[in-house]
């Protein structure tokens, strides 16, 4: 995942503060089991979002963390064993959940703000939470006389000679190689897989590195060990913030999104239904920005005047930057076809 990586489980529970000042008892309380992926990332969101839902619904939220939840939503699911209630997630998990019946189909009825989230921020078991971009990263002290602006440009090793590095993973990486074979990010899916393993062939002989975190895709940017790659947004962003002397581009980005879904026989459904549509409104959305460089992922929060301009235009989900980019499809990847490009996608790394 793009998120810093978590400081172990979270164990917190966000009291229920009464206008009076007094504590309610959490017992008589409504209240549910919140997971996210932990570290910065969850800091950010209980200061934007779940505290405010706290103190205004009087919902008390027990967090817990799991960088990779899809293991604990199968194994809850499949053993009829549930204890949490809304995930913060890939919708990768949310889809092929929800075509498992692990995880609720959402009612649209009982989530009034989903209205103003287009719909391809939605699947019938998720909507977009927050969202970031696989994006073309480069190294301004090689590059930035002349930087590279496309994936035909990245793929491009004589007119841009040098080092390059490419995410261990099929999930915008299929989607970068037909991009750069001049496939229109409109008309990316279905994946044409066989034409983007023969465009990655290609690149392959030239990538020094497939990194495998973001942490280290950071690094590699910091330190110089290579000209361009892909990365996550927010990484490059706090890279630079820490002193890189690097670039990006979100033209030809991958628009990616974790999204909140809610395990099928959730212990308390309608604090659920409640908290999602808190946690996707505009107005506590617009609060997501001022605490970490992730886009909000109701685009009304960018016209509620909380987001400072300088800083919505940085963000991948700002109208602008959205429209250069690709939306990436979750429901896609959670198909047959998907899953077999995952699989496929070992086999190609270790040829």
């Amino acid at each position: 995942m793009k998120h810093c990586n978590p400081l172990g489980k979270l164990a917190r529970t966000t009291l229920v503060v009464l206008a009076a000042g007094s504590t309610l008892n959490l017992a008589q309380a409504k209240e549910l089991t919140f997971v996210s992926q932990g570290g910065a990332w969850q800091d950010a969101q209980t200061a934007a979002i779940l505290d405010p839902i706290t103190k205004t619904q009087g919902i008390a939220i027990h967090q817990d963390s799991a960088p990779d939840a899809w293991p604990m939503i199968k194994t809850q699911g499949t053993t009829g064993q549930v204890v949490w209630d809304v995930v913060d997630t890939p919708p990768l998990n949310c889809v092929r959940g929800g075509n498992q019946g692990l995880i609720e189909k959402l009612d649209f009825s009982k989530i009034p703000n989903a209205a103003a989230i287009p719909a391809g921020y939605k699947t019938p078991y998720s909507i977009a939470y927050e969202f970031y971009s696989s994006v073309l990263a480069y190294n301004k002290d090689t590059e930035g006389d002349h930087p590279p602006t496309s994936w035909a440009d990245f793929w491009d090793v004589k007119k841009f000679p040098g080092k390059r590095a490419l995410r261990n993973h099929p999930l915008g990486t299929l989607e970068a190689a037909l991009l750069a074979d001049g496939v229109k990010p409109e008309n990316l899916y279905p994946l044409d897989v066989d034409r983007a393993f023969r465009k990655l062939a290609e690149i392959k002989p030239y990538i020094t590195t497939w990194w495998t975190s973001g942490g280290q895709s950071a690094q590699l940017l910091y330190d110089g060990e290579v000209d361009m790659l892909m990365m996550w947004n927010g990484r490059v962003s706090a890279a630079i913030k820490a002193g890189a002397d690097a670039g990006f581009t979100y033209n030809q980005g991958i628009l990616q999104s974790t999204h909140l879904c809610m395990l099928k026989n959730s212990p308390h459904l309608p604090t659920a239904y409640e908290f999602i549509n808190s946690a996707i409104s505009a107005d506590l959305q617009a609060n997501l920005p001022l605490h970490i460089d992730y886009g909000p992922g109701n685009p009304a929060a960018f016209a509620t005047g909380k987001v400072p301009e300088e800083i919505a235009k940085t963000l991948p989900s700002y109208p602008e930057n959205a429209a250069k980019q690709a939306l990436m499809s979750y429901e896609w990847w959670a198909s047959t076809e998907g899953e077999k490009a995952e699989r496929r996608w070992l086999e190609f790394m270790q040829q």
